[in-house]
């Protein structure tokens, strides 16, 4: 029987003194797993920010180590609280600092020349294919876009990973989905993921690899494959992968910094479920609150006033997103009753949209347009919502209280209905503006 994406990346990375894994040798020596194994495995990539890197130095300092398993291959990025908003933040970030002086890490970056980190390593070509990569962000899966086995762990675990560059793992189980026909205008990744997690529910991929494919995934983007990836952990995944192709190709040629290696799954891979989906019956799409899977058609959502629009994050803070965000709001005004808060994903994309002159049409819309940061998608600051306030946003969670008040609202959207909306002041459609 052969082998999922994912299952043949972690075979790809068993330690050599492994017993376990010579005990599962398939002919001619490679290593074999399957899903329920317990393994332990090497990365490539050990990653975390500046709210869960001060707690895996402390828990570093412990092990008594001295140095990382590799300079280069540990990469700590403040993005959540920066710059720095208050002198708790201001102290997160300087322990990341002084610990990645004292370490010599090559890969330790800092404001004006960061980013959100899940924009930010894909597009320093510090991901490729082939990759283990575990941070200590849940959304560390994003990377799955480049066919990379990319998963969350706590801030414990990633101190273990950065000093020994090894970490245990139980070998997921994979759901397949195949998507099919053609797209609505409008429609892009986000609305995708967003139908996929309402159809299978937050918990429906639960500790499970999301293998995303099919004609339609072929055609998608790589921003599109990287905002589902990224929110494959809203089903509960461990990890979300896209098979490695002449887009994905195109996209790290002149970028990775290392070589990589595909993986592609065996046509007798074994599936705990496939899920066939016609994207040419998904329309724009919004969650509603408090949950990523109360997702609906945005023409069906009623009358919902909204008192805030966020365009950014690491779902959808890159150049594409911003395109289509500006090509709404270029010549129009943001409703009075709404304020409209655009964050470009990195500061190389910052600095594209003002070439590009997205910059001028988000301010002459009334916009306005912050520096890289997770800011207001986890109620951190740019964005925070005051009780019985709504945002519509293109980030990836909608709890309660996750951007302010425990009684806001956060809807789910992609940058075309949330730009639409920012416009209507009620949540809107693209079509609908345009009229």
């Amino acid at each position: 029987m052969g082998h999922t994406m994912a299952e043949k990346i972690i075979a790809a990375h068993l330690l050599d003194d492994d017993e376990a894994a010579a005990s599962r040798s398939a002919q001619g020596g490679a290593p074999d797993v399957w899903p329920g194994d317990l393994v332990e495995v090497s990365v490539d990539l050990v990653l975390a920010n500046d709210i869960t890197a001060p707690i895996a130095i402390q828990e570093f300092a412990k092990l008594g180590v001295g140095g990382v398993f590799d300079p280069g291959r540990v990469v700590l990025v403040p993005d959540h609280f920066t710059p720095n908003k208050d002198i708790k933040s201001a102290e997160q970030c300087r322990a990341m600092r002084q610990f990645a002086r004292a370490q010599e890490l090559t890969t330790q970056f800092e404001v004006g020349r960061a980013g959100i980190e899940h924009v930010l390593l894909p597009e320093r070509g510090l991901v490729v294919p082939g990759d283990v990569i575990v941070g200590a962000d849940s959304h560390t899966c994003t990377y799955g876009a480049l066919g990379a086995f990319a998963t969350g762990m706590g801030s414990t675990d990633i101190a273990v990973a950065m000093a020994t560059g090894h970490v245990w793992l139980r070998v997921p189980d994979t759901i397949r989905f195949v998507y099919s026909g053609q797209l609505q205008p409008w429609v892009g990744g986000k609305d995708l993921i967003l139908y996929t997690i309402g159809r299978i529910g937050v918990g429906g991929a639960r500790y499970m690899s999301m293998e995303f494919s099919g004609p339609a995934v072929r055609d998608l983007s790589m921003a599109a494959r990287f905002t589902m990836a990224n929110m494959a952990i809203e089903a509960g995944g461990k990890a979300g992968l896209f098979a490695v192709d002449e887009t994905a190709q195109a996209y790290l040629a002149g970028r990775a910094t290392r070589p990589g290696q595909v993986y592609e799954a065996d046509e007798d891979a074994r599936y705990s479920e496939v899920v066939e989906i016609d994207v040419s019956a998904i329309e724009p799409q919004v969650a509603f609150p408090h949950l990523p899977e109360n997702a609906r058609p945005a023409s069906s959502a009623g009358d919902v006033q909204i008192d805030q629009a966020v365009i950014g994050s690491c779902t959808n803070g890159r150049i594409e997103d911003l395109r289509v965000a500006a090509f709404l709001l270029g010549g129009r005004e943001v409703h009075p009753d709404v304020r409209c808060i655009i964050i470009p994903g990195t500061q190389q994309v910052y600095l594209d949209a003002l070439r590009e002159g997205l910059i001028e049409s988000f301010i002459e819309a009334g916009a306005v347009v912050s520096t890289p940061t997770c800011g207001p998608c986890l109620g951190g600051h740019m964005g925070v919502l005051a009780a019985g306030e709504r945002a519509i946003s293109t980030t990836n969670r909608n709890f309660r209280g996750r951007m302010g008040h425990p009684n806001s609202e956060v809807y789910l959207a992609g940058p075309a209905v949330a730009a639409a909306s920012a416009i209507a002041g009620h949540i809107s459609t693209p079509e609908a503006v345009l009229a």
